[in-house]
């Protein structure tokens, strides 16, 4: 499903925002939408024409039912239109009483006009005159609904005849028959729901991705068979659907909408790269270049995502676009740049290039419209032609490579891009040489700060698939993505489909939005470690071989990327975390291209805030889980899958503030170093809009991103000989309290040892404070009423101990430090959060570049 946002607006970008005091601790409800206005009788007399022709073309297609194909309930599909102003009506036009129920299939944004929703619905014959029975409801004024005034007790007010007080009348289904547009008969396009301009003619055969209403996958078989489509043995259950893969044509999925009620939706099975892969190479090319005239190459002063791997070949046609010779470097300054490695990872770099560039070329290749690059690529060939590298060069190595591409070109914003890890798992989350090399890089002596993104690490061999999460709750993530300071990618996956007919029979390891079958986990960490991965990207999935039992890459279910020998073929297939880590890397890209002048703190903090849970993720906790429920799923899954259309843009009910702010944490006064500044954050909730919404759920997401200088050894990693220079945390005003008392208590509560201080807000933190404040990104989320969030509107950043404070010979005390805070207020309900928040703010400011 594409990643976009309806009626998308900018966030908040509000720099330097908040106030600095003296930190002075020692040291050591709502409804839903709107329903339009209408002329009862002549809403009326349309509607029930429009309805009428709906039915009648349906009586038609009844006629033309074939006995030897026709099964299930007999009915017909229904495409209706309804106001955009009222989307959540949708679910009002099913039937779900009794044994013959129209269901609601599929919802989408009308293709002929914004202003509206189309819904596709089964209506069995039985319940043919349902929506004109409430049609004609609507249209009569002896059916009206009235509603009476009542007094401060409850009781109805009386008139002078003692007669009830009347408040209003609204005729009989009016939210519903308001909101409806238009109705007409359904055919196959009004149930598919890829982009529309995908849609095949209709006699091209092509593999469909269908999705089955309950217990009717023999119904469908039956007439696929029937009309001549093929269909894969293998399909996948949920709670409601089945999915399955059936080749044929459009025209041969009309005759099966006519005769059944088996599909609910269909989709193009996409997302499988293995007929490309197996093509020939002269077939593979010619995709390719009609790829490649699609494609609008980037700047020359875009931002770049850098690859530290085994080189990338520069003559292939897709990567030629976006990578310029110069860009090419060896981090030994070897002549050699080009991915010739005859290592077992060779062609890995040209791989993850292809992703960094496109994600899977799979959705690209499928598609029509241009392509237009925003961000291009570097690449420091780190990985050797023949051998290995020394183990302990590995910090060395990275810092020589990343130096080069900056030499280069100084003022390009970058992505560093690194999936090479050691299996250097005994380290359980403590820093070694390479992980604080990288934080150091990232932190880059507080004046060339960095964005890395570092992959999990892979389980590198296959394993019984009965023992799929067992073997990654216990694979620790792999040295050097315990860095604090980096973007730890993991591997999620939403591939199910295998299409080769080589593999029938084959069947993917997990469902749809669960964890990759190799992606790493730090649930084996102890508590003090960060909470890793910070987020997982689509890195694949792999199939369960019938013959052993075990897992297996397979290419239908990897993500289709360039081949290193493109003489041969265009195209290959690249899986697990590092994979994962080529999206990541390329969506920090794609910020930096959206908004010039963003820190690398911030686009760190944008792809987390960004990120949420599938609901398969959220599956394995309970509705409200336990802070134990929260770490499993924060150390195996991060904070989710992240979204560019949710880091780039807010929404009326999803509105996000973006900080960027410096603060000194310590300062040397007779006595010590002592803590220094806290900075108060006044934020511009929309105090009257919350309080009407009194009981209505809500949630605020909170992310703070900063980077800290490391200081490795193996002394304790407490107090003196502590990792971290400093730390940063964040709190927020409670309830009734107010501003004074607020900074009291967290002036008071720093004393404490364990820094401890608490959100606020009560109990709604789904991490808490002992959870998430490990490493240097914290990010939570509360949830509660509407009221309640009112007054949460005073959030302090204060520091908290590290070595600079406890050891002031090596004079870091008055370093000042930067960190990005994002906020998102969010809540289900159709409410403009957006225009209240923009009232306070006045004029939004955003970053230039």
């Amino acid at each position: 499903m594409a990643d976009t946002r309806p009626d998308p607006k900018g966030h908040f970008y509000l720099p330097n925002q908040g106030n600095t005091e003296r930190f002075t601790s020692p040291s050591a409800g709502g409804g839903g939408g709107k329903t339009p206005d209408r002329n009862r009788a002549n809403h009326a007399m349309d509607l029930q024409a429009s309805f009428n022709a709906a039915l009648a073309a349906a009586e038609m297609q009844r006629t033309a039912r074939e006995p030897g194909i026709s099964a299930g309930t007999p009915g017909f599909y229904l495409e209706i239109d309804v106001n955009a102003s009222n989307p959540a009506i949708v679910e009002k036009l099913e039937a779900r009483q009794g044994r013959s129920q129209i269901e609601l299939l599929t919802v989408r944004p009308s293709e002929a006009d914004p202003a509206k929703i189309t819904a596709t619905l089964f209506v069995p014959d039985a319940k043919i005159d349902h929506y004109s029975k409430r049609i004609d409801d609507f249209s009569d004024p002896e059916k009206d609904n009235y509603t009476y005034e009542k007094d401060d007790q409850g009781a109805f007010k009386l008139d002078a005849n003692g007669d009830r007080i009347q408040k209003s009348r609204r005729p009989k289904n009016n939210a519903l028959i308001a909101s409806v547009e238009a109705a007409r008969l359904g055919q196959v396009r009004s149930i598919f729901t890829d982009a529309p301009a995908t849609y095949p003619d209709p006699d091209t055969e092509v593999w469909w991705e269908v999705w089955l209403r309950n217990e009717r996958q023999a119904v469908f078989t039956h007439a696929a068979e029937a009309v001549g489509m093929t269909c894969r043995e293998s399909f996948i259950r949920f709670a409601e659907r089945d999915v399955l893969l059936a080749r044929g044509t459009a025209r041969q999925l009309a005759r099966i909408l006519v005769n059944t009620d088996a599909i609910a939706e269909l989709r193009l099975a996409k997302d499988t790269p293995s007929p490309f892969v197996l093509m020939e190479g002269s077939e593979q090319h010619e995709w390719a270049d009609d790829f490649l005239a699609r494609i609008t190459p980037p700047d020359d002063d875009a931002p770049a995502v850098c690859i530290l791997d085994s080189g990338t070949t520069h003559r292939h046609p897709l990567i030629r676009p976006a990578l310029n010779a110069e860009d090419q470097q060896h981090w030994q300054f070897d002549p050699s740049v080009e991915d010739v490695s005859a290592n077992g990872w060779g062609g890995h770099g040209t791989q993850m290039s292809g992703i960094a560039l496109y994600g899977d070329l799979t959705d690209q290749i499928y598609g029509q419209g241009e392509v237009e690059l925003t961000h291009r690529l570097e690449s420091v060939k780190i990985l050797p032609d023949f051998g290995v590298n020394d183990p302990e060069l590995y910090g060395h190595i990275t810092a020589s490579a990343v130096s080069l591409p900056e030499m280069r070109a100084p003022l390009r914003d970058r992505a560093f891009c690194l999936a090479v890890t050691s299996s250097d798992t005994y380290l359980t989350g403590r820093p070694s040489s390479w992980s604080a090399c990288l934080d150091e890089l990232a932190y880059g002596e507080g004046e060339t700060q960095r964005f890395i993104a570092v992959s999990a690490g892979n389980i590198h061999n296959a394993y019984p698939a009965n023992e799929y999460m067992d073997q990654n709750d216990s694979a620790a993530i792999e040295n050097p993505a315990q860095a604090w300071n980096v973007l730890t990618v993991g591997a999620s996956t939403e591939k199910l489909n295998i299409t080769e007919p080589a593999l029938a029979g084959w069947q993917a390891v997990p469902a749809a939005g669960d964890l990759s079958p190799a992606s790493r986990t730090s649930l084996t960490w102890s508590h003090d470690w960060p909470l890793k991965p910070d987020v997982v990207f689509e890195g694949g999935n792999h199939a369960v071989e019938p013959a052993t039992g075990h897992t297996m890459k397979v290419d239908d279910l990897g993500l289709l990327t360039t081949f290193r020998r493109p003489e041969e073929a265009a195209f290959t297939t690249s899986f697990d975390t590092s994979a994962a880590t080529a999206n990541a890397s390329r969506m920090a890209a794609q910020i930096m291209a959206a908004k010039p002048g963003l820190w690398p703190e911030t686009v760190r903090a944008l792809v987390v805030q960004s990120a949420d849970w599938t609901p398969r993720m959220r599956g394995h906790a309970p509705e409200k889980p336990s802070k134990a429920e929260m770490r499993i799923l924060t150390r195996r899954y991060g904070f989710g899958v992240p979204s560019l259309a949710r880091a780039l843009s807010s929404v009326d009910n999803d509105v996000s503030l973006v900080i960027q702010r410096e603060i000194t944490p310590f300062v040397k006064e007779a006595g010590g170093v002592k803590t220094n500044e806290m900075v108060f954050h006044q934020l511009p909730w929309p105090v009257a809009k919350l309080t009407e919404l009194e009981n209505t759920p809500v949630e605020l997401r909170v992310t703070l991103s900063y980077f800290i200088e490391p200081n490795p050894g193996e002394r304790g990693w407490n107090k003196r000989h502590s990792y971290p220079g400093h730390g940063l945390r964040f709190a927020f005003k409670r309830p009734e309290e107010s501003n004074e008392r607020f900074r009291k208590r967290i002036n008071a509560a720093a004393r404490e040892e364990d820094d401890a201080i608490g959100g606020g807000g009560g109990d709604g933190w789904l991490l808490g404070q002992r959870l998430r404040d490990r490493g240097s990104l914290h990010s939570d989320i509360w949830q509660g009423y509407a009221s309640d969030l009112a007054s949460l509107n005073g959030l302090a950043i204060h520091p908290v101990g590290g070595w600079w404070r406890e050891k002031p010979a090596l004079s870091r005390f008055e370093r000042r430090v930067r960190y990005a805070l994002v906020l998102t207020l969010r809540t289900d309900v159709e409410t403009d959060l957006y225009t209240e928040i923009s009232n306070q703010i006045a004029v939004p400011v955003e970053i230039q570049s």
